[in-house]
């Protein structure tokens, strides 16, 4: 991590001598000079004072050895702290989390089973919902992330992950809590006529598609398509435009100004765990784990 002439030059200041430096060093004695010589050509300045009583430092041979060896400490203090996060690393898991993907399934799943990883440590890495940045953030598994949890049968996000299924979330529709039918205990489709509702546009999850393909038996409803993927925005714009949307019954706290109301329906969307699709040793443990458990942990 530093000039290899450094090492030389220090070695020569702490036994006053070129011999005593090469033997230390297991060098010549024409070797040590020559890169002291090309230390001295390359700083422009004379290091030692060469004299038949032996040699001495220069003031200028006082400076860069005090900052060698500062140097040198410094350099050792760094590598001695990235090894130590090096195997940090190795037995950490990073857990992905933001306000429509939250950590919490994950949290409730690690204590169960985390007696099988003595010595393990969770870090939480926030990131953001948004609609055009989150097929980066699936990428970034295996490297940012070890896992996220989060609803998925998205087409787009399952070529980038695997995917454990952990259970089901419930299709709703959310709206203003000024809306008028926002006291109603439950819906029906005929309850939505008149309304428009805002939907992902279709050709990726084949659970909303299919919601689709059933609203669209009744044209007195008027879908308006999100983006592919939600984010705060489209709670936003829901609120806004006095529209509904349909949303899931893990999301009613999302919004403070929107209402969660069931529907008569049913069109459960799985949610789980997203891992990468090349995981290391320690990630397929974790999966193979919970595999081997799921009978017990989610019946």
């Amino acid at each position: 991590m530093f000039n290899s002439q450094l090492t030389t030059f220090t070695c020569v200041a702490d036994c006053g001598s070129f011999n005593k430096a090469a033997e230390k060093l297991f060098l010549s004695p024409p070797s040590v000079m020559k890169q002291i010589n090309a230390l001295e050509k390359h700083l422009n300045v004379t290091l030692f004072e060469r004299t038949n009583q032996g040699i001495r430092l220069t003031p200028a041979g006082q400076v860069i050895y005090r900052h060698a060896k500062f140097m040198f400490d410094y350099s050792a203090k760094a590598i001695e702290e990235a090894q130590k996060a090096a195997k940090s690393s190795k037995t950490t898991f990073c857990i992905g989390s933001s306000i429509l993907n939250p950590c919490k399934p994950f949290m409730d799943l690690w204590y169960q089973v985390n007696q099988k990883f003595p010595g393990y440590k969770l870090h939480i890495v926030p990131f953001e919902d948004n609609h055009e940045g989150i097929l980066s953030e699936i990428s970034s598994l295996g490297d940012k992330f070890d896992f996220l949890v989060g609803v998925c049968d998205s087409a787009l996000w399952l070529n980038l992950c695997n995917f454990f299924k952990l259970g089901t979330y419930q299709h709703c529709v959310a709206m203003s809590r000024e809306h008028p039918l926002a006291n109603k205990k439950r819906l029906s489709i005929e309850d939505l006529y008149g309304e428009t509702l805002m939907m992902v546009k279709e050709g990726d999850s084949a659970v909303v598609d299919s919601i689709r393909g059933e609203i669209r038996k009744h044209p007195q409803i008027t879908i308006e398509d999100t983006p592919q993927f939600y984010d705060i925005n489209v709670f936003n714009r829901c609120e806004q435009t006095q529209n509904i949307m349909i949303t899931l019954d893990c999301w009613k706290d999302v919004h403070p100004a929107l209402v969660t109301i069931p529907m008569d329906w049913d069109f459960p969307i799985p949610y789980g765990l997203l891992y990468a699709l090349n995981p290391s040793q320690d990630v397929e443990e974790f999966i193979r784990i919970v595999k081997k458990e799921n009978n017990t942990l989610f019946e």
